[in-house]
């Protein structure tokens, strides 16, 4: 249990630059350029540790303290999804609540955040996460709720990890995985859902929101991002892995940390291969993934009914 725990931290401190950088890696590779290291990431928010920031006059201290409040709720949500498998440092019954609901707050916290300096433009992107988050967290409740009717149980590490015991499980991981998949892109602001490198005006989200940030801010803003990739590629890599960590950790947490890394490669192909959507597409999208999590539900539904 102890090395669990210990894996467990260290790929939600870790994995965030990794994955990030694979995805930029992949990207360079199908540019034909060579590309930033893996840890490039790192360094960049190494650096802006370091940096004094620099903060509007009509801003309040909300605006700072809501950067610390994200990244703390991202840190607290990793803590409760199961990345390894059937395990997670913080687990209880319906802990998978209290994990939206821990999302949902740092969302709230970085919409008040952008909106706090008073900038029309940070506010249009405001608007359009909470538009967008709206129709992804419906996907979130389907894809839980369809793992809690396969399998009987009440906490996410357990649901997720008990799916690969039951009949259900070759019908419905393709459309769970699925769903997890745009709603990494949704969450941790990726093609085509958004674009982390993008600067025109039409097309930014999550950029638009953080444009004011400099500082350890803005590095607590970046790298909560990559915790919420680490975490929905974590849940992938949970839903494929079919070693019990419980049995056999060692096995487990390697073939873990290899899915993670093919998610990275996967979403780096995906950013390369296609552009971003036209803003008006992209509820379309991201709704592909209530539509891949009800699909799932609808079969646990009807293996249940029967007799």
């Amino acid at each position: 249990m102890m090395l669990l725990t210990l894996a467990h931290m260290l790929a939600v401190l870790l994995m965030p630059f990794v994955l990030v950088g694979l995805v930029n890696r992949t990207k360079s590779w199908w540019a034909g350029r060579k590309g930033p290291r893996i840890w490039q990431s790192f360094y960049d928010l190494r650096r802006l540790l370091f940096k004094r920031p620099v903060v509007s006059q009509v801003a309040s201290p909300l605006f700072r303290v809501g950067a610390y409040v994200v990244l703390v709720c991202g840190l607290a949500a990793a803590s409760m999804a199961p990345l390894l498998g059937q395990f997670a440092p913080l687990q209880f019954s319906q802990d998978f609540i209290v994990v939206a609901y821990t999302l949902g707050l740092a969302r709230i916290m970085l919409m008040i955040s952008a909106m706090d300096v008073g900038s029309a433009f940070e506010g249009m992107g405001a608007a359009r996460e909470a538009a967008f988050s709206s129709y992804a967290e419906p996907a979130l409740f389907l894809l839980i709720g369809s793992a809690s009717a396969a399998t009987g149980m009440s906490s996410f590490a357990d649901l997720i990890g008990h799916l690969h015991n039951t009949h259900f499980y070759g019908p419905i991981v393709v459309p769970l995985v699925l769903a997890l998949l745009i709603l990494l892109q949704t969450e941790a602001a990726r093609v085509p859902v958004d674009d982390p490198l993008t600067h025109l005006e039409l097309t930014m989200i999550h950029e638009v929101m953080i444009l004011d940030h400099s500082g350890p801010e803005l590095a607590a803003m970046q790298y909560a991002a990559g915790l919420k990739m680490t975490l929905y590629a974590g849940l992938i890599a949970a839903l494929l892995n079919p070693i019990d960590p419980l049995v056999a950790p060692l096995p487990a947490i390697g073939m873990s940390l290899a899915i993670m890394a093919l998610v990275a490669l996967v979403v780096g192909c995906v950013e390369s291969l296609m552009a971003r959507l036209p803003m008006r597409w992209v509820p379309r999208y991201v709704l592909l993934a209530s539509a891949a999590a009800l699909i799932a539900m609808l079969v646990v539904g009807m293996g249940v009914s029967k007799p």
